[in-house]
């Protein structure tokens, strides 16, 4: 099948970012919000972000004219009657995430893929509230979503060969290289990213070295971008608790146990740089 409309639940941080690159890509787009306040600022988000790159001599104008004309705002499901792809981006509740896919599975023709970009949920529990599960699978985008190269497609065990296919395609179109991975918790980058950025909090805990030559030990040491400190104070710490939280439920192995200091500073709302607090401060523009 060939995708041209794409549906996107959600303009927040990652949501945005998913409508931007669909529609810088020459998609049609249409997002929606729940309410009007919300839609407008993830839409003036992606504004500024293209404006940004215009005056950087990256984007011409007429091209982020092209690339917003392409994107339709909207704070009903019924507006996504007409898409090919439907991209879940809300909030991380798995009872919320089905009550989406319940009602888009009564909208959205037949042949329209269902894909939820969760880290952490499991894609079956989702593709159950539906009567399309061999449509369903995980696109898992990475923060920031216009500027990071991977996304994971996670295959249940109902997703069909066809879907796989129609989502690789779409991948590379939306300039993305993809990795396929089995619906189990994590996906491949979690699953193997937590465990080290919890280590991290523990050094810091235990009093092995501080927080800066913790990070400089990472970055110098081992050619990473940024120290697992400051990474976790880019993710938040709050969604690295959750996830954390997720994967020890599903695994019961320690090394995805939550450090006393990662719940502690979650509790106190040291979130990191959303808050203006974590490893580091801050401070407001």
């Amino acid at each position: 099948m060939e995708i041209k409309t794409v549906g996107v639940v959600g303009c927040g941080l990652m949501g945005s970012g998913i409508v931007q690159v669909c529609a810088q890509a020459g998609f049609k787009v249409v997002v929606r919000e729940i309410t009007d306040q919300f839609l407008a600022g993830g839409l003036a988000k992606i504004e500024k972000t293209l404006a940004g790159a215009v005056a950087k001599g990256k984007m011409a104008e007429a091209d982020k004219a092209a690339v917003l004309g392409r994107i339709q705002g909207t704070t009903k499901l019924e507006d996504f009657a007409g898409c090919d792809l439907v991209i879940e981006a809300a909030i991380e509740n798995l009872d919320e995430k089905k009550k989406v896919f319940a009602a888009l599975d009564a909208i959205c023709p037949p042949h329209a893929l269902f894909a939820s970009n969760t880290s952490s949920i499991p894609i079956i529990a989702i593709a159950a509230a539906t009567r399309r599960p061999e449509k369903f699978l995980g696109l898992h985008f990475f923060n920031p979503v216009p500027v990071m190269k991977l996304v994971e497609i996670i295959r249940t065990i109902q997703t069909g060969d066809e879907a796989i296919e129609a989502i690789r395609v779409f991948s590379d179109k939306i300039g993305k290289t993809s990795i396929l991975a089995k619906d189990r918790a994590g996906f491949v980058v979690n699953l193997l990213l937590i465990p080290y950025l919890l280590d991290a909090v523990r050094a810091l805990e235990s009093g092995l070295a501080t927080r800066e030559d913790i990070d400089t030990g990472m970055t110098l040491g081992c050619g990473y971008p940024m120290g697992p400190l400051t990474l976790l104070d880019f993710v938040g710490l709050d969604t690295t608790y959750y996830i954390t939280n997720i994967l020890f439920d599903e695994f019961k192995d320690s090394k995805y146990a939550a450090p006393p200091l990662l719940k502690a500073m979650v509790t106190a709302g040291f979130y990191g740089k959303k808050s203006g607090r974590g490893f580091y401060d801050y401070p407001a523009k």
